[in-house]
């Protein structure tokens, strides 16, 4: 997985969902899955 370092000297992983031409479930399941991984490194 790659990071980036923020101005405050914390690394945050880099994720991207692509959302082109997503349902709207979709969408939320991926949202959702975003708040679970930031959940887990906070």
């Amino acid at each position: 997985m790659n990071y980036v370092t923020l101005n405050n000297g914390v690394k945050m992983p880099q994720l991207g969902y692509g959302v082109y031409q997503v349902t709207k479930e979709a969408c939320e399941r991926f949202v959702l899955d975003t708040s679970s991984v930031h959940d887990s490194f906070h």
